[in-house]
């Protein structure tokens, strides 16, 4: 850090001024990649901003973005930073409804939509949103004739001409914002009522990026690159991938599509993955399916190798010696198995993220023994991303690592998490009721989360508070520990425990339609299609002997009574989803009601209590 650096402003105008005509930034597009060097970086953040402020829009306004992750988004995000201008990220995937509310609420002057799709929904809002003075498209060929659009090229030739006339204008006005000014408002994805919008300052931004800079060994230098592929829209990526990633001076190489991801590992060869829980348990739960359609010896192998390497990462962990002929079995166990996981990934991957939720452990040692570290951590939108990390040097799986630099947590006696630090939010905007019951009188944030300290200072979320599952019979039930244990089983992609305020849990899921194929050819069931195999009892009958064996590992008051197979995968556009794909767990519930229903109807009562 440079002593003259207090915002992400400073950051970004040090580091063109350190890295010049290094590549910085760079998008794929109909599979071609376009990029832009530090330099070329900041000449059209500057042009976007000072294509703004010549539409009038000053320090304090806002700006909303609606579009995906590209080049743009990020132009337009520092441009808008530098002139004072707080950022409005909309997820892209929100009906024109939710963006009508983001919009008058933020009282945002410009919105920024990427394309036609995204342009159409704006048009339908635009006589409802009286603060909205421009929309400004992203793809000139899709800015239509309107007497508010313009295309975003034409924004920044307006920026460019400023720029002429006023050559130190953008930083003259870079220089002027403070730590305490908002930079953005980030709109939580709540699954009832209106979303809250998160006001994040300038000062919360840096707060993180130092404090994660400050754990050691550093997460990267300058010499990484990564493939950014979640959203820009969510607070993780942005503050951990993108702020911390510009902080360190990295190359961002932004991934096509979840639909290229692999191809596009394979072509940049990334050494560090910015990811979610549910992308890890996918990339596991596909490669476990391919194993299954091996011979058994085959399988055999895998098992013994899955052995070994599991072996590994736990003396990794403790920091033990690796006996030689362990090592030796390790060196045959990662060419034949874990060598094809880093391959499928680039072949340089050294660490990646599984954080937003807990991860199976046996998923993260499968990662671990293929020299992937799998770095889980705790955070949320108020607290600006990241409150907890684990670190390279001191790893604990099943945890979330110890507290950043510089974050007070303490457990409350109901054992909420409350927090308190630098990164911090200053509230929810527009709602100073909500935002004084978001707090302790000594200034804690309550977050919502149930968790604990281990013996090292390791951070354990047992579960949120909200979903925490009080059964009839006055049990406590941590649902998320018990739907990892089924999200392991390879025909399971998705699952949601059901009880509160029940005699007993069931569950809502979705199968692996090509797991779900191969063991019902397997068992020589016929397959005409997945609606038809999904209704076939002797393909539910082996559908209940995986949960019965989950159910082995479980207590009896955790033990899973019935199960309903949801055959539409649940997703984003479904609703069931958030950006970062955590479960809505009220939105599925509502949404399966009559199957939820049929778990606990009377007949399903009575055949319980002839089982037992």
């Amino acid at each position: 850090m440079e002593l003259s650096e207090k915002t992400m402003n400073d950051v970004f105008r040090n580091r063109v001024n350190k890295y010049g005509n290094r590549l910085a930034i760079e998008k794929k597009m109909n599979g071609v990649w376009h990029g832009a060097t530090w330099n070329e970086y900041y000449t059209r953040a500057r042009a976007v901003g000072l294509g703004l402020w010549s539409l009038g829009v000053r320090k304090g306004n806002t700006v909303s973005i609606l579009s995906e992750n590209r080049l743009e988004w990020l132009y337009t995000d520092m441009g808008s930073l530098g002139i004072g201008v707080c950022v409005i990220p909309v997820y892209p995937a929100l009906a024109s409804e939710d963006v009508e509310y983001i919009v008058n609420n933020s009282e945002s002057k410009i919105i920024v939509p990427e394309n036609k799709h995204q342009l159409k929904k704006v048009l339908e809002i635009v006589d409802k949103c009286p603060s909205l003075e421009k929309i400004i498209v992203m793809e000139e060929k899709d800015a239509a004739d309107h007497p508010k659009i313009m295309s975003f090229k034409d924004l920044m030739g307006l920026g460019e001409r400023k720029y002429t006339e006023e050559p130190s204008l953008f930083e003259k006005l870079s220089q002027e914002v403070t730590v305490d000014e908002l930079a953005t408002i980030v709109y939580t994805s709540g699954t009832t009522g209106l979303p809250k919008g998160a006001m994040i300052t300038h000062g919360n931004i840096f707060w993180v990026v130092q404090s994660l800079d400050a754990i050691q060994p550093h997460f990267a230098s300058d010499k990484d690159c990564t493939v950014p592929f979640l959203p820009l829209s969510h607070v993780f990526e942005r503050i951990a991938g993108h702020f911390y990633g510009m902080y360190c001076g990295i190359t961002s190489s932004y991934a096509e599509s979840i639909d290229t991801l692999l191809v596009d590992f394979e072509e940049k060869r990334p050494t560090m993955i910015l990811a979610v829980p549910r992308v890890c348990e996918k990339v596991y739960q596909k490669i476990m399916a391919q194993v299954k359609e091996q011979s058994p010896f085959k399988q055999k192998i895998f098992a013994w190798g899955q052995k070994v390497g599991n072996r590994i990462s736990e003396l990794r962990e403790k920091h033990k010696r690796i006996p030689l002929l362990l090592k030796l079995k390790y060196k045959i166990a990662y060419a034949a198995i874990f060598k094809k996981l880093q391959d499928k990934l680039g072949g340089r991957v050294t660490w990646m993220t599984a954080s937003g939720a807990p991860t199976g452990e046996e998923i993260i040692r499968f990662f671990n023994a293929a020299g992937i570290t799998v770095i889980q951590g705790y955070g949320m939108t108020e607290t600006t991303a990241p409150v907890t990390m684990q670190s390279l040097a001191d790893y604990r799986i099943g945890t979330t690592g110890k507290p950043i630099p510089g974050q007070d947590i303490k457990i409350a006696n109901d054992g909420e998490i409350l927090i308190k630090g630098g990164n911090v939010i200053k509230g929810y905007w527009k709602l100073p009721n909500e935002t004084r019951e978001s707090f302790t009188p000594d200034g804690y944030f309550m977050s919502g989360d149930i968790g604990m300290f281990d013996d090292e200072g390791n951070l354990l979320i047992t579960d949120r508070k909200k979903d925490l599952i009080i059964t009839s019979g006055g049990k406590n039930v941590a649902p998320q520990k018990i739907e990892n244990m089924f999200k392991s089983d390879p025909l399971f992609t998705q699952f949601i425990v059901i009880g509160e305020k029940k005699k007993y849990l069931t569950g809502l899921c979705n199968i692996n339609s090509e797991e779900a194929a191969r063991l019902a050819k397997l068992e020589g069931i016929p397959i005409k299609n997945s609606t038809e195999l999904l209704e076939n009892p002797k393909f539910l009958d082996i559908v209940q002997k995986h949960v019965d064996e989950r159910n082995s590992h479980l207590g009896a008051y955790e033990k899973i009574n019935y199960i309903r197979i949801v055959e539409s995968e649940f997703s984003q556009e479904g609703g069931e989803l958030t950006p970062s794909l955590k479960v809505k767990r009220k939105v599925v519930q509502q949404k399966h009601k009559n199957l939820i229903d049929q778990m606990y109807g009377k007949e399903a009562v009575d055949e319980l209590y002839e089982k037992k």
